[in-house]
């Protein structure tokens, strides 16, 4: 490693974020296994849809019916507000109702679920098992110890035969010198794990090997077999310990490393070491199958091959700035051998002929494991997916996950606040599964390569075919992508535990990116499910109305959620069209969210911070939702924005911190005009929603950092750069004719400046 390199992870291990007022204090995560909820709770949550469904009925009686029927002074302009009206809190209430749905089949599939046992799992995947898994890590200017941590959680899962790859997706050839040395501290890590793991699974794959010989041929395991077994747990369990000693601690993210995946997967190692020992001192020890399913989870865990792939280097492969085309670059390539041919556009792969040798051979898989650079698995994640996956009658599920948790012990308000409502949607995707409305979220998945064969499609660009699988058309890839799997009949699950845990930003100008990009892509969605439904009617596969209406609000709830709230905010609505029946609808929704939060180890008041937390991140979604409009428009693709994850603050633009300030100035306003008019039911939203939002500006932004962002943004504004002109292009009549380039394009105009590019990339790589 440079000693630039090593400055600036040391300087990221230092860089210890400072822990607000208000963060996150319970650092241990949630149980692997959810509770089983009890029959009052089951009761309880249908009583919660009853009421929802009856308030929302009785308004529209009581109060609408009623004000058409008995008001002989009807107007236009009430007749429009009374419509309006009735559309907003129909669509807000149908959100509640979905909600409330969802948690309900999360309960069901909670209370029946049962877990595999451990000696079932080992007994699925005998010592001939063939089957492959090729876990993808997307990396993008990534820090070096949020990588690392990943690649280490995957490399520690159990699993046959086992292949990691870090699809590096950075420029290539960065200019600035700390940039290039962390790139080539980025490209070296999968060697540096898989030489980490080399010693250790050496030893227990000899030991795995002397022990089938040594009980080869005999009827019964004797107690020193079962001690020498038992020898290697404990030096697996003590390997683990030490390096979980060693790990360097500098935020929440290295606890939950330490702890959970290196002393967690110790901790079950110590535990068959208990078993084992308490054996040996009964004089009894288990059977050779068990013995040797024993050995082979020792060499299953702590062996893996590692390696890294960078499609930019490629010329012959998408460059797309998305996290979809770099894993559909790989998918591509994989289950062929390639060789690298030089020509004047730069390096491209050819696909290498039997007889021939080649530079790349990539081997198929049966599943893919894709997994973000700032997620983490839990042990045992592997192979309880994937012995789901080949359970009888799961032979069309194409995707497996666990809807990733968030990390406990976050340092900042906002971001256990983000992890709050993440935490609340790992309930929600669970839900989803029971209605057979699972979308892929896209941070960890085990999927069937066979799936990703039926949606693949080939597009032909510069004499190259480039095969797209999950599809890039929105920023929200993987929302699409589970459309295109059930129109090809295949369904996808959520498996019923906690196993996979990411990131969630740690500020208001990161969370910005993530949540307008969340936003984008929904509404262009729903053609596509609308042809999937069409298509499933034909072949009379009977649809049920709870999967079709949780997945139209998954996809298009943001979009009236946010547009009905503005109204809510922002319209006077005549106080004839309140009533309490339209407050008794959201009770249930919000009770509801509080007890769901209790469950997550939140506190129940978090509700009305999440309810702040949505006001000012009500800009931010209309914007994602404006993008949507701006796309179906004008056909052009959103460029795909990056969650940035650095060790500093990400500043927000000016706008986006601008619009909350004015939420609240608008509603005291409002709060003062219906106070004095004596409207009281508006006087007391416009209060509520003045206060929560103010209380969330200063919690979630900073008074401090919402100055610096808006003056930022006003400076930015007013600066603008100089334009200049483009040079005339002079040719020079005596430079040597590029006779690469113009034999390769076959145009003079296509050929330009080529042999100048591709010096550049020579250079840039030391050749």
């Amino acid at each position: 490693m440079s000693a630039s390199a090593e400055t600036a992870t040391a300087s990221t291990q230092q860089d210890v974020r400072r822990r607000q007022w208000g963060a996150e204090r319970q650092p241990e995560p949630l149980a692997i296994i959810h509770a089983r909820p009890t029959v009052m709770k089951v009761a309880i949550g249908r009583i919660a849809i009853v009421v929802t469904f009856l308030a929302w009925a009785m308004y529209v009686i009581t109060t609408v019916i009623r004000e058409f029927i008995d008001n002989q002074h009807l107007d236009f302009r009430f007749a429009a507000e009374a419509v309006g009206y009735l559309v907003v809190v129909t669509s807000l209430t149908f959100s509640a109702l979905m909600y409330l749905i969802a948690r309900q089949g999360a309960l069901y599939r909670f209370r029946d679920h049962t877990r595999v046992p451990r000696a079932e799992i080992d007994r699925h995947f005998p010592a001939d098992y063939d089957h492959g898994v090729t876990v993808l890590v997307p990396s993008y200017v990534e820090e070096l110890q949020v990588v690392r941590k990943t690649l280490w959680s995957a490399a520690l899962q159990e699993f046959p035969a086992l292949r990691l790859v870090l699809l590096i997706d950075d420029p290539p050839y960065p200019k600035d010198a700390q940039r290039q040395a962390e790139l080539a501290v980025t490209r070296q890590i999968p060697a540096e794990i898989e030489r980490a793991l080399a010693p250790i699974a050496e030893r227990f794959t000899t030991f795995a090997t002397r022990q089938a010989r040594r009980l080869d041929g005999r009827e019964e395991v004797t107690p020193n077999d079962v001690r020498l077994l038992a020898e290697e747990y404990e030096a697996a369990a003590v390997w683990l310990e030490e390096m979980a000693d060693a790990w360097p601690i500098a935020d929440h993210t290295d606890v939950f490393f330490a702890e959970q995946v290196l002393i967690g997967l110790a901790n079950e190692f110590r535990l068959n070491l208990l078993a084992l020992n308490a054996a040996v001192q009964q004089r009894t020890a288990p059977d050779r199958e068990r013995m040797s399913e024993l050995a082979r989870r020792l060499v299953w865990t702590f062996t893996a091959k590692l390696d890294g792939f960078e499609r930019k280097t490629f010329a012959s492969l998408s460059h797309e700035a998305n996290k979809a085309m770099n894993l559909n670059a790989y998918i591509g390539l994989m289950g062929h051998r390639w060789k690298k041919a030089d020509t004047a556009e730069g390096v491209v792969l050819l696909e290498a002929a039997p007889e021939e040798s080649a530079d790349l051979d990539i081997p198929a898989s049966e599943y893919l494991l894709t997994l973000d650079a700032d997620s983490m698995l839990l042990r045992d994640y592997c192979l309880r997916l994937v012995e789901f996956l080949e359970q009888e009658g799961n032979q069309r599920v194409a995707v497996t996950q666990t809807p990733y948790s968030a990390y406990r012990g976050a340092p900042t308000r906002i971001e256990r606040i983000a992890g709050a409502t993440t935490d609340i949607q790992h309930i929600l995707h669970q839900g989803l599964s029971y209605y057979n409305a699972t979308f892929w979220v896209g941070a960890n998945a085990v999927i069937r390569m066979r799936a990703l064969d039926d949606i693949c499609e080939v597009e032909m660009v510069g004499g190259f075919p480039i095969k797209t699988y999950i599809q890039d058309r929105t920023v929200i890839e993987d929302t699409e992508s589970s459309i295109d799997i059930g129109t090809h009949g295949w369904t996808l699950v959520n498996y019923p535990e906690r196993l996979s845990y990411s990131s969630t930003p740690p500020d208001f100008g990161s969370l910005i990116v993530q949540r307008r990009r969340w936003a984008n892509g929904g509404l262009l969605i729903l053609p596509k499910f609308a042809t999937q439904l069409s298509e499933r009617r034909r072949k009379n596969e009977r649809i049920l109305w709870r999967e079709t209406t949780l997945r139209v609000n998954y996809m298009a709830s943001i979009s009236w959620a946010s547009f009905g709230l503005i109204f809510l905010l922002a319209y006077p609505y005549d106080g004839r069209l309140l009533s309490p029946w339209v407050f008794l609808a959201a009770v249930p929704y919000f009770v509801m969210m509080a007890v769901d939060l209790r469950y997550s180890g939140y506190s129940a008041v978090d509700i009305f911070r999440i309810y702040g937390f949505n006001l000012v991140l009500l800009p931010i979604n209309l914007a994602g939702v404006l993008k949507s409009m701006q796309q179906a428009l004008t056909g052009e693709k959103i460029p795909f924005a990056r969650t940035p994850k650095v060790s500093g603050r990400t500043a927000a633009p000016g706008f986006y911190v601008l619009v909350p300030i004015l939420i609240v100035a608008f509603s005291a306003f409002t709060f003062w005009r219906d106070f004095t008019a004596q409207n009281w039911g508006n006087a007391a939203f416009a209060a509520f929603n003045a206060i929560l939002c103010a209380w969330a500006i200063v919690a979630y932004i900073g008074i401090g950092n919402a100055l610096a962002d808006m003056g930022l943004g006003v400076l930015n504004w007013l600066w603008v750069d100089e334009k200049q002109k483009p040079k005339p292009r002079v040719i020079d009549p005596s430079a040597p004719v590029n006779w690469e380039a113009l034999l390769y394009y076959g145009d003079r105009r296509l050929a330009r400046d080529v042999r100048r590019d591709r010096d550049r990339r020579r250079r840039a790589a030391g050749r």
